[in-house]
């Protein structure tokens, strides 16, 4: 479960019932259904007519991408793997590394290094690669794009919503009392139009894309452990090398790791 989409849509509600709240204003007057339908089905509209279908049938796993955390395995793991897997080629060859492709669970991770196994040159690989990893970022990009788009259409449908609530308003000018509820009303559309605008779907794009790009990030960290063991490098170039994907605070995780290792491996040897 991603717990920060989960709070982030709690805060944002109780942000605004409280500020109705504190305002004076009758949480109950959200549940218009004149409003909920202009800019809940508008916008569903909208979106509908500006992607194909193809595209569309992708939404209810776009939700579930946004509520559920991928299981990625860290960097850190992902680096010292290949560390041991440039240890292994070295000394006994690369297609020693065939045993360890069926342990392997990511399918990206996977084809990989059975092209290397299989003597693909380098240029290759990376090309295959990278070109997957480029058909990914597209498949990303025009899920995000749907919520993208669907930000922009909500606040612009509310302003339709408070047209056609005013419109209803004059009908009523000998009434204050009747007008004022009918203008009041009218105001209702706008609200949600610029509330599931911009604290729902713009941020649903935004979570979306930000998903994308670190998953990105570690395909490419792959790509070059992969190319850095076929070429032969020493583990400890791989790592240098790979670190350069890291943060700082995960470069001093990833040397404490190595660290503590290090000294298992003398403690072994000494006993």
């Amino acid at each position: 479960m991603d717990f920060s989409t989960i709070v982030g849509l709690i805060l944002g509600f109780v942000a605004l019932l409280v500020g109705m709240s504190m305002k004076g204003v009758p949480v109950d007057n959200l549940f218009n259904i004149a409003a909920i339908l202009i800019i809940f089905v508008g916008t569903a509209a909208a979106v509908i007519i500006a992607f194909p279908t193809s595209e569309l049938k992708r939404v209810p796993k776009l939700f579930g991408v946004l509520f559920k955390e991928k299981k990625m395995a860290s960097d850190a793991d992902i680096i010292r793997m290949f560390s041991g897997w440039a240890d292994v080629a070295r000394r006994e060859g690369l297609l020693a590394l065939e045993a360890k492709s069926d342990e392997i669970q990511d399918p990206f991770l996977k084809s990989g290094l059975g092209l290397a196994i299989d003597g693909q040159n380098a240029d290759y690989i990376r090309d295959v690669l990278s070109e997957e990893v480029d058909a990914m970022e597209n498949r990303h990009a025009a899920g995000s794009l749907i919520f993208a788009q669907a930000g922009t259409y909500a606040p612009t449908l509310g302003v339709l919503g408070a047209v056609v609530g005013l419109i209803a308003a004059l009908k009523n000018l000998n009434d204050i009392d009747a007008l004022g509820h009918a203008i009041s009303a009218a105001f209702i559309a706008t609200l949600l139009g610029i509330f599931t605008g911009y604290v729902l779907w713009h941020p649903f794009a935004n979570k979306l894309k930000r998903k994308s790009s670190e998953e990105v990030r570690q395909k490419m960290m792959m790509i070059e452990g992969i190319l850095s063991v076929l070429e032969g490098e020493a583990p400890r170039v791989i790592e240098q090398k790979l670190s350069s994907y890291l943060s700082v605070e995960e470069r001093r995780k990833l040397a404490a790791i190595n660290s503590v290792d290090k000294e298992a491996g003398q403690f072994a040897e000494e006993t």
